[in-house]
């Protein structure tokens, strides 16, 4: 495969405008006034080249339809040209079928596991959520093969944490420009900010408890 993009050069590239990519790829949003609409896009989209191809899928919903493009080999989970050429062709189906796309809808889900040897906690969870290793980094991430649940990936940790609690935490990918407002808004809610050295690439927030959250971005990780 010689078409792999950086999440900015599919951004860069012409006609992607409805698209963002995060974590499960470039996702798009296309918001019906009706199920039956809905379904009806999916129904045209459906006949196009790779649609139904590993990496590619659609959920529909009572509000509209996500449509997910990811190109996956043994050395790649991301964009490529060919994801390009077909969020095109989708998004000229969109407007054909008066569907509005909407960027701020656009999300994914990672759980992120921790633990000072991740080696040694990453057969259980594969066992007891029946999830396979991602193909391009087996050691660290595991995926639901069906596609349905969120990807599972593996911090190591330097140490164990002080006050013995759980090392679990979520990343809710959203796209950049929905990310700082995001923040914002869990620290209105009564949240507070653990560290945002890593940002834009993520912010790490936590609620009162102590339960963290990173609300995580592609930028700044080409």
């Amino acid at each position: 495969m010689t078409d792999y993009l950086t999440p900015a050069q599919f951004d860069a590239s012409e006609g992607v405008a409805d698209w963002r990519v995060i974590s499960d790829g470039a996702c798009a949003f296309f918001r019906a006034q009706t199920f039956a609409a809905s379904a009806a896009f999916v129904q045209a989209i459906a006949a196009l080249p790779r649609m139904g191809e590993v990496g590619t899928g659609v959920d529909v919903r009572h509000d509209g339809v996500t449509v997910k493009l990811l190109t996956q080999a043994d050395d790649w989970w991301g964009p490529s040209g060919r994801d390009v050429e077909l969020a095109r062709r989708i998004s000229e189906i969109a407007r054909e079928h008066d569907l509005e796309p909407d960027t701020t809808a656009i999300q994914s889900l990672l759980v992120i596991p921790g633990g000072l040897d991740t080696a040694a906690i990453v057969p259980f969870w594969r066992a007891v959520l029946g999830y396979e290793p991602r193909q391009d980094s087996p050691d660290e991430d595991l995926v639901d093969a069906h596609d349905r649940g969120p990807a599972f990936w593996f911090e190591r940790m330097r140490e164990p944490r002080p006050d013995g609690g759980v090392a679990i935490h979520l990343a809710i990918w959203v796209p950049y420009e929905e990310a700082e407002a995001r923040v914002q808004a869990a620290l209105a809610a009564g949240g507070h900010l653990v560290r945002d050295e890593y940002a834009p690439m993520w912010w790490t927030v936590a609620d009162s408890a102590g339960n963290e959250a990173d609300i995580a971005t592609t930028k700044g990780r080409d």
